[in-house]
């Protein structure tokens, strides 16, 4: 081998050989971890308090006494025992249902007490398994209970049925009695008002708040059982949409207090079906 060469191929060995750790030691370097994101479960432990958002003007699922500042209800005794399983405790954080999502956006709380499950929301939030479901009945005086105890009772000719003007409830009317009268009223008067008054027969509102009529009115009866309900809708909670072990968390134990029976207990105690 000519001196020329030789020299080439030793420098070209001695770059070969500088190369070959930083290449062997590529290989060997281990992955770069994987982002953990968001874990509000570790928060919630770590911090030893749950903050539920809530209204505190839904009763009975959310009801606030301005005197005492402290809340009452369905979703205000469930949220009690889910911090408590927990092992932590409880936080409430006052909101209004117009920014309740933005709440939990901005995680000024790390679940809402409670709501209806609507697709808007649902486009910015995560929703729970459905705890409850709502739905539309009928009120009417305990003396006409027996008239109209069904809801193809109050389809008939000349059945007054009051509802408020442009409520969804106005839009059901019509659905469910295009046989009857539908009186629309305008606020401040109310559907439940004009039957007090004996200018209607029926109304119809959501159980929950027919549940909060009926011990206010000692007059008024809900007409149909809880199952014989329209326009039903599932009540869920919410949570953020970026915490999958977080929603995990709360839907276990949403499984486990259904099967367990007691969201069947609060509804009987919270909302009555007559």
């Amino acid at each position: 081998m000519k001196r020329r060469d030789l020299a080439k191929s030793l420098v070209l060995a001695g770059a070969a050989a500088a190369l070959a750790p930083a290449a062997v030691q590529a290989q060997a370097a281990p992955p770069p971890p994987m982002p953990t994101g968001n874990n509000r479960l570790a928060e919630v432990l770590k911090r030893g308090s749950l903050r539920v958002g809530t209204t505190g003007d839904f009763n009975p699922m959310s009801f606030r006494d301005p005197g005492s500042n402290t809340y009452t209800g369905f979703d205000i005794e469930a949220m009690t025992l889910f911090a408590k399983d927990l092992g932590v405790t409880v936080e409430w954080v006052q909101t209004d249902w117009a920014t309740l999502v933005a709440g939990i956006a901005a995680n000024r709380y790390d679940i809402f007490s409670g709501a209806s499950v609507a697709m808007g929301r649902a486009r910015v939030a995560a929703f729970s398994l459905p705890y409850l479901e709502a739905g539309t009945v009928p009120l009417a005086k305990k003396a006409n209970a027996g008239r109209f105890a069904t809801w193809e009772s109050i389809n008939t000719e000349g059945v007054r049925v009051a509802v408020s003007l442009g409520t969804v409830f106005h839009d059901q009317a019509k659905a469910h009695f295009p046989k009857a009268t539908i009186a629309a009223v305008q606020t401040p008067a109310t559907g439940y008002q004009e039957v007090l008054a004996d200018r209607a027969d029926v109304t119809i509102t959501s159980n929950v708040e027919a549940s909060t009529l009926i011990k206010r009115f000692d007059q008024l009866a809900i007409l149909v059982k809880g199952a014989e309900m329209r326009n039903r809708r599932p009540f869920a909670y919410v949570v953020p949409q970026d915490d999958v072990t977080w929603l995990n968390t709360v839907n276990t134990w949403v499984s486990l207090k259904r099967i367990e029976g007691y969201f069947a207990a609060l509804e009987s105690k919270w909302l009555p079906a007559g």
